[in-house]
């Protein structure tokens, strides 16, 4: 677990020093969920393995200020050399609606190895919840030995979305690539 928690912090330490994709905002705007809020959530979905989610979710909102929305759900990739991942889960606001999303995309990188996921994707930005449903592009890195714990960023328009995950495989590589959301299943990751 230590070292699923050393990665994840690297990760965070890489994200920090990458692209700013989003102006951090420390008040709270009207519509947006509270860290506290997310931690819990967070905890009631991840369950046990959420020891690391309340860290997470805070350098989330340090950097990048309150999300106006969130997603839960779950995923599987894999790859190697080119990957795929697909998901599916539904979309939390406070004030425009929940509604049932799906995610799937190519990524290409020194990657290697295959995952299942719970996945938290804290969500900036969202003018409308229709706009959730385009091509989040970001660089990605995974280290899974049997289980691990990370966090990453996708960016399109303006709207920055921070995928939270707990998953189970054999998995070790980095890679660029980008999420596409859809309102239907599809097999299709372009």
């Amino acid at each position: 677990m230590r070292a699923t928690l050393r990665l994840a912090i690297l990760t965070l330490a890489l994200l920090a020093f990458g692209a700013d994709f989003a102006l951090a905002q420390s008040d709270r705007r009207p519509g947006t969920f509270s860290a506290d809020e997310l931690v819990h959530e967070g905890h009631r979905f991840f369950g046990t393995v959420s020891r690391g989610l309340a860290q997470v979710v805070e350098r989330a909102v340090s950097r990048w200020g309150q999300p106006n929305g969130y997603v839960l759900g779950q995923e599987g990739s894999g790859a190697f050399v080119v990957g795929l991942r697909y998901g599916d889960g539904k979309l939390y606001t406070k004030n425009a609606g929940d509604r049932r999303v799906f995610w799937e995309g190519p990524s290409i990188g020194f990657d290697t190895g295959g995952e299942g996921a719970r996945t938290m994707m804290l969500v900036y930005n969202l003018p409308a919840t229709e706009a959730i449903y385009q091509r989040f592009g970001g660089l990605d890195g995974s280290a899974y030995f049997i289980g691990g714990f990370g966090m990453t960023a996708l960016t399109a328009n303006n709207i920055v979305v921070v995928p939270i995950r707990s998953g189970v495989g054999l998995r070790l590589g980095a890679n660029i690539g980008y999420l596409k959301f859809t309102p239907k299943a599809t097999w299709n990751p372009f």
